[in-house]
């Protein structure tokens, strides 16, 4: 059976060669903040990765689509990509923001030390705020506007219209965060002063 058939497989078969990988150096130093860490990346690939996706392929993909009055239209996208989009996407987000609370914790520099700033956490800190702030975007302004743009809740036009308008912004706000923020993550253990 050729694990590259299925996503599930394939994810599958880098979970476990990542494991053999480990393994094979020895385990001592793969410690839980090691796999919180690893996980938190996995999980902010696919959010971000999505983010991303949205804001450079899909939005402008939907309204190319609804501009062409010979194509298709952008129903396909809006019905069988969209929702499964926005499922990673929202759920990845959340479990970016799980594990890398975790990660804090269990690195020593807590959630309380990082989201006051304290010294030797504020760079970290600063890009956990930035994580947190685009979670809430996700689940509060993306997430309940984006069900009614796709008709999964009931919505007048005028809902619609600006249903549109505010997820859009939310996810051009994430897009803008994101910058600063995957800069914060990857400074903290690369040489970013540590304030």
């Amino acid at each position: 059976m050729n694990p590259l058939k299925s996503v599930v497989g394939t994810i599958t078969a880098g979970f476990v060669l990542a494991i053999l990988y480990l393994v094979a150096q020895g385990l001592s130093s793969f410690n839980l903040w090691s796999t919180l860490t690893w996980l938190h990346v996995i999980a902010g690939v696919i959010w971000i990765g999505l983010l991303y996706y949205f804001n450079f392929i899909q939005v402008p993909a939907v309204g190319e689509a609804a501009a062409d009055t010979d194509g298709p239209g952008p129903a396909a996208i809006n019905k069988y990509v969209a929702p499964r989009a926005l499922f990673w996407f929202r759920w990845g987000a959340l479990a970016t923001w799980i594990t890398g609370a975790g990660a804090l914790e269990a690195m020593g520099i807590g959630l309380m030390n990082a989201f006051t700033l304290q010294s030797g956490a504020a760079v970290i800190g600063f890009g956990a705020w930035l994580g947190t702030i685009m979670l809430f975007n996700v689940w509060v302004l993306i997430w309940p506007n984006q069900k009614k743009i796709l008709g999964m809740v009931e919505a007048s036009a005028e809902e619609i219209t600006k249903a549109k308008f505010v997820a859009l912004m939310a996810s051009r706000t994430n897009t803008m965060l994101s910058i600063p923020m995957l800069m914060c993550m990857v400074g903290q253990g690369h040489g970013l002063p540590l304030m």
